[in-house]
């Protein structure tokens, strides 16, 4: 249904009708209209309701309404009265309006037989005449109020007739044509004009003076001119659009093509030759309505249909002057393609003008003001506007239909050009569709690209989803950056999470939200209240303990978090430096992660002391373990008093780190370890306390005895290097073959198999003897191989260090001639004393400082023992 833009255009007393209908030529019933529609009021309401329009003649500036009463108002666009402009010449109806190019001066025509020509800004060229008959129609040369014009001006009755300014300004009156019947409309465009009679419609050039084109009227004749009058619209300078009863022209001006010219003769008239131009009927449409007014809309047509119920035959024998016949009919405007055959109607829109049921079509008009593409329908009672639909219009009825999302993003596209509209608007319109149909979650998903920074329209959001009770909805999209709400629906928002069974959405916005966007101490008391109904609640209490660390009391989250066991207690500890407050938890704490728990105390001794947390986990003995060989794993030295408690602790849950314990330490009282071990049966650390303490051969007898571990007894006299220690565990072997294999196959390193050997007894068996005595003559054969190899290595190392030594000794030393002598310290090269001595040490004599001396080498070496040196005699 096509909706008129601002108030509709209906008759007050028709309330049922005060909405356009748009008929069955529209392609679908929610097709978007292409015009909208807008009554006139104002102080022309007040004109019509007094007086019936009768024409119009518009243009950019202003509307000049003629009415039956014989006057011509002149109003701006919104029907507002223009002051001193009303036009009051005639006695009875004004038949039409005329306009130069300029909108200086206005020509008006009445039955009365005057033709009023009044200028609005000047009255130079006012003129006033009077004629011997009706004067139906007038036309102003739109070049009347240029400075050379001619004032030029036609008018119709029942002849054409051209008045212009002639010689000494006179007055002049030309018949341009008669004999046709009564003149009904003309309309003036550039140099050419379009008249309608009673036979047809002809036009008339004025630079050649003459008439180009007659256009018959070839519809059914029994519709008379005066019942169904002649329409004519000039499109443009080369296209005339005639709409007469059923049919609608379109008319193209061409000029003809060239021919010789040839001299007329002198009894021949200026019309036997054919105009330069010439005008074609395009296109010829026939339709089921009576046009009363046409004009162009881009390559469409804009019609102005009378919808009658009578055929034409009957339309044409009954007396259509009878004004109180009423009908249902209403007007209709319609937009007909031009660009197909079938000059498809691409919408037909009804109309309600007052009074409609009584019109017949001569009580229509359509103007058309090409400049600002606007229509204007005439009624005596009523002046509708029409215009195309601009942006704006389009964004309304998206938002009508109810396509918000599409109207959304076209309003994003083309805010520039919408002077009506902005993404604000539309979005806050979407927003509450999608609240009405309860799609809150969707509504609330545009509110951050809708609302932006106003955060009075956020608070008015927040609010309308409140009373819905949808917070939750809408909290993931509400700002907690540079841009705050007031804390109260922040607080809002929480509570209703609060206040669901499900409280993981509280939780998170706890963690997502800064702290600052609410009152901390009201939530938390909040959350009390809720831990009434639910007190063991991990999710309430993960919250209350971020709350509370967010307030400072830590002492507070901590122990919330150790009650949850919560992997944040550490981070926690750390970070507020709780260790005070857990310094009396520590049971709990190695409860919770004895990993974490233990290397936060080993690291922070000087926070928890050892001896607190000694104290603590003395009835948790696993878990004093735990601690104390972490602290021992770490620096052995420390805290050695604590080693003999580790000694059991390692024996009870831990014997794979015992040994390593026994060895490395040496702080623990070797008989309370040894009886640990004897208690519990430990015979390799019993072996190790009994070496560590010198009993050598008890620990001896422990491994063979308890181990029978020949290996081992091996191993261990190896480490101990002890003669009587080998007799002992080759005596200890003899009767026991498996042992005597073990030894000969390693002790040939350490001991002479032949003690051994020589103590086995005839016929004993002895397990893999032979591969044994192999290896023993193996191992001897290697052994003397790497003597001999070590021997020849040693000889030939000290051939090559002597052949070295020899060359370094036959070599020539260096001596500056500003040396001294070592033993006199003069000058070591002079006249007095040209002998000089120089021993490989690098210390210089003179030859005789030496035989004074009787020495043979170095004195300086000498008495540094530094060995004597060479000597080299240099003579100069």
């Amino acid at each position: 249904m096509a909706q008129a833009q601002g108030e509709d255009v209906t008759h007050s007393s028709q309330p049922e009708e005060e909405e356009y209908e748009t008929d069955g030529s529209s392609d679908s019933e929610d097709q978007e209209p292409k015009l909208k529609y807008e009554r006139i009021e104002n102080k022309l309401l007040e004109i019509l309701n007094k007086e019936m329009a009768s024409c119009i003649a518009v243009h950019t500036k202003f509307l000049a309404i003629g009415t039956h009463w014989g006057t011509v108002h002149v109003l701006d666009h919104q029907g507002n009265k223009i002051a001193g402009k009303e036009i009051a010449k005639h006695l009875t109806t004004v038949n039409q309006l005329s306009l130069d190019l300029n909108a200086d001066y206005i020509a008006s025509c009445a039955d009365d037989g005057k033709v009023a020509i009044t200028g609005l800004y000047e009255v130079e060229h006012d003129q006033i005449h009077d004629f011997d008959c009706p004067i139906k129609s007038v036309a102003l040369d739109p070049k009347f109020s240029q400075h050379n014009s001619s004032r030029q001006f036609v008018t119709g009755g029942d002849k054409l007739v051209l008045h212009e300014k002639g010689f000494l300004g006179r007055n002049k009156s030309t018949i341009l044509h008669q004999g046709e019947g009564t003149i009904r409309n003309i309309q003036w465009y550039g140099d050419l004009i379009a008249w309608s009679n009673d036979q047809g419609v002809r036009v008339f050039d004025m630079v050649e003076r003459r008439r180009i084109s007659y256009i018959e009227r070839d519809h059914d004749q029994r519709l008379r001119p005066e019942i169904y009058p002649c329409n004519l619209c000039w499109k443009d300078g080369s296209t005339l659009l005639i709409g007469w009863a059923n049919n609608i022209k379109i008319c193209k001006v061409t000029v003809r093509p060239m021919e010789p010219r040839k001299e007329p003769r002198r009894d021949q008239h200026p019309e036997a030759t054919l105009p330069s131009r010439t005008i074609a009927i395009k296109s010829h449409i026939v339709t089921d309505f009576h046009v009363c007014g046409v004009a162009p809309l881009d390559e469409d047509l804009v019609v102005l249909a009378y919808m009658g119920e009578k055929d034409e035959s009957e339309g044409a024998e009954e007396d259509d002057d009878d004004d109180d016949d009423e009908h249902d009919d209403h007007p209709q405007l319609k937009i007909i393609s031009l660009k197909s055959k079938e000059s498809e109607t691409l919408t037909s829109d009804s109309l309600n003008p007052r009074g409609y049921q009584k019109y017949k079509p001569h009580h229509y008009s359509l103007s058309y003001l090409a400049d600002e593409g606007a229509f204007y329908i005439v009624s005596p009672l009523d002046i509708i506007v029409t215009k195309q639909r601009d942006q704006d219009d389009h964004i309304q009825w998206l938002l009508e239909d109810e396509q918000f999302e599409e109207a959304l993003a076209e309003t994003k596209e083309l805010q520039q050009s919408l002077s009506r509209y902005s993404v604000q608007t539309v979005g806050l319109s979407y927003i509450d569709h999608l609240v009405t149909n309860q799609e809150y979650r969707q509504a609330a998903s545009i509110c951050e690209g809708i609302l932006g920074t106003d955060m009075s329209l956020w608070e008015h959001q927040v609010y309308q989803f409140a009373r819905l009770k949808q917070l939750r909805e809408i909290s993931p999209f509400v700002p907690t950056g540079d841009l705050r709400l007031p804390k109260g629906q922040y607080e809002m928002i929480l509570n209703e999470f609060l206040q669901e069974e499900n409280l993981q959405g509280f939780h998170d916005l706890i963690e997502k939200w800064p702290q600052d966007l609410y009152d901390l101490q009201t939530i938390i008391n909040a959350i009390a209240d809720r831990l009434t109904e639910l007190p063991d609640n991990p999710i309430l209490l993960h919250a209350q303990a971020e709350l509370y660390s967010y307030d400072h009391h830590y002492d507070k989250a901590l122990a919330i978090y150790l009650k949850l066991k919560h992997k944040d207690v550490f981070k926690l500890i750390h970070k507020f430096n709780l260790f005070k407050a857990v310094s009396d938890k520590v049971v709990m704490l190695m409860e919770f992660d004895n990993e974490r728990a233990v290397k936060l105390l080993i690291d922070n001794t000087d926070k928890v002391p050892v001896k607190v947390v000694v104290d603590q986990l003395e009835e948790h003995r696993e878990l004093l373990y735990l601690y104390l060989h972490a602290m021992f794993s770490k620096d052995s030295q420390r805290n050695t008093e604590l080693h003999e408690r580790l000694v059991g602790l390692y024996a009870e849950y831990n014997r794979k780190e015992m040994m390593h314990f026994l060895k490395l330490s040496n702080h623990y009282p070797l008989q309370t370890a040894l009886k640990i071990c004897q208690e519990r049966n430990f015979v390799a650390e019993m072996v190790f306390l009994y070496a560590r303490m010198g009993n050598n051969e008890k620990a001896l007898r422990l491994i063979i005895d308890e181990l029978k571990d020949v290996d081992k007894a091996i191993e261990f006299c190896k480490e101990q290097d002890d003669v009587d220690l080998w007799n002992d565990l080759i005596e200890s072997s003899i009767k026991r073959p498996v042992f005597i294999t073990g030894l000969l196959n390693n002790i040939g390193t350490h001991v002479d198999p032949i003690i051994l050997i020589k103590k086995i007894e005839e016929g004993m068996e002895i397990p893999g003897l032979r591969d044994s005595l192999v290896k023993i003559l193996h191992d001897y054969n290697l052994q003397i191989s790497l003597r001999d190899g070590c021997k020849k290595i040693l000889v030939s190392d000290c051939f090559s260090l002597m052949d070295k030594l020899n060359k370094m000794q036959k070599k020539g030393l260096k001596m500056e001639d500003s040396q001294s002598c070592d033993f006199c310290n003069s000058r070591l090269f002079n006249t007095s004393d040209p002998s000089v001595v120089v021993f490989f040490c690098h210390h210089a004599f003179h030859e005789d400082c030496l035989i004074n001396q009787k020495v043979e080498h170095c004195i300086i070496c000498h008495s540094q023992k530094r060995g004597p040196g060479g000597r080299l005699l240099m003579k100069r």
